[in-house]
């Protein structure tokens, strides 16, 4: 795709040739440059660029892993209008919360299979403090020293250490200790309090959010980045949030990948508000990849888009699909999500990268291969429970 682009250059008015010439010699594009490509770019121009961006710097890899998610509770003392999944700790008898020693127990349903990560995230529950994850970071990290543990968005990082009287940076420090390896990036919603005020007025805001991941990195871990698109932004609040994150990584280079999230409209405060397409989608994605020049990765999350729209992103700028899940987050089934019973085996996984042209590498969560698929048959990867 990369070797049409100078002649789609000459196709395009001359504000997007100069933007596209700028990211074809790797100069970082403006705020007002990266409205310009939502506004005036073409799903084929944008694409093209996105491809080149991705192959430049990953070439046809495509990483995945192999993880499980644990959903301690969907009781919360916030109120997001776009959530379909908590339930406020007022009727907390319609929620789930799990005990220590559940979580323990789907944590020993993995002994002897070959995940390398549990992803820890779900409401902000009152009684499930600073210490009580604590101690389950222990408790896992006794279990299997050798797991990665990603857990806890922002938002319950901000209510904990309030919560517990500690400081960000010591809050931080505590949790690092007792085991926690990175975070996830969720909670970043839009950054633009014009929007915040609307969607998710109660809970951290945009400095807050940043602060925390800020000390993540300064402590040495590395974090993740989110942002929830498509309900009531403009393309001017996307680029604002994302240019909020490229500045943060500028000074700590502690963000691994950009992820992208399509709000869903089912069962909740925002049904009435229209879904974006897929040509849309696809436009975001892409944007996305040319805007945010110093992350490394672009993740698509395959349970929110559905299995062929995550394989059309690796078109668009992505090149990374996640990981098995093995069917464990609710978070976006319901919302009403492509994928219901979010689970793929890692065969399921490879084959889908290969069936676009891509080539399937395991990673581990801070993005160092454990095993290139290019070579390997699906057929082999079935019958090797070692890989499955």
């Amino acid at each position: 795709m990369s070797t049409s682009i100078p002649q789609l250059l000459t196709t395009v008015d001359s504000q997007l040739r100069q933007i596209g010439e700028k990211i074809l010699a790797e100069e970082r594009i403006t705020p007002e440059e990266g409205v310009a490509l939502f506004e005036k770019g073409s799903l084929a121009f944008l694409g093209a660029l996105a491809n080149h961006v991705r192959e430049r710097k990953h070439g046809d890899k495509t990483y995945f892993n192999r993880n499980f998610h644990i959903e301690p509770t969907n009781v919360c003392v916030y109120t997001c209008h776009f959530c379909s999944y908590s339930r406020v700790y007022a009727h907390r008898d319609e929620g789930w919360e799990l005990s220590q020693q559940q979580m323990m127990d789907i944590v020993k349903s993995y002994d002897g299979k070959p995940v390398t990560e549990v992803h820890i995230v779900g409401g902000v529950h009152p009684k499930m403090n600073l210490e009580f994850f604590a101690e389950l970071l222990r408790k896992i990290k006794e279990h299997r020293p050798e797991l990665h543990i990603k857990g806890f968005t922002a938002v319950e990082l901000d209510y904990m250490f309030r919560k517990a009287k500690v400081s960000v940076t010591e809050g931080m420090k505590y949790l690092h200790a007792a085991g926690l390896d990175s975070m996830p990036g969720g909670g970043a919603e839009i950054f633009h309090p014009d929007v915040r005020n609307v969607i998710c007025a109660d809970k951290v805001d945009a400095d807050g959010w940043l602060e925390i991941h800020e000390a993540a990195h300064n402590e040495g871990m590395h974090t993740n980045a989110t942002m929830l698109y498509g309900h009531v932004e403009t393309y001017a609040h996307r680029i604002d949030h994302m240019d909020r994150l490229r500045t943060l990584q500028d000074k700590t280079g502690g963000f691994n990948t950009f992820i992208p999230l399509k709000f869903r409209n089912g069962d909740n405060d925002m049904s009435h508000v229209a879904e974006t397409s897929v040509i849309e989608d696809m436009k975001l994605y892409a944007v996305a990849r040319l805007y945010m020049d110093n992350f490394p990765h672009i993740k698509a999350y395959w349970p929110m888009l559905g299995r062929q729209n995550a394989q059309l992103t690796l078109s668009f700028g992505v090149n990374d699909l996640d990981g098995t899940i093995d069917d464990t987050t609710k978070i976006y089934s319901m919302a009403g999500s492509e994928e219901q019973s979010p689970s793929l085996s890692t065969a399921q996984l490879v084959s889908l990268i290969k069936q676009v042209g891509r080539e399937p590498v395991e990673r581990d969560t801070l993005y160092n291969e454990v095993r290139n698929f290019k070579d390997v048959d699906i057929n082999t990867i079935e019958l090797d429970p070692s890989l499955n």
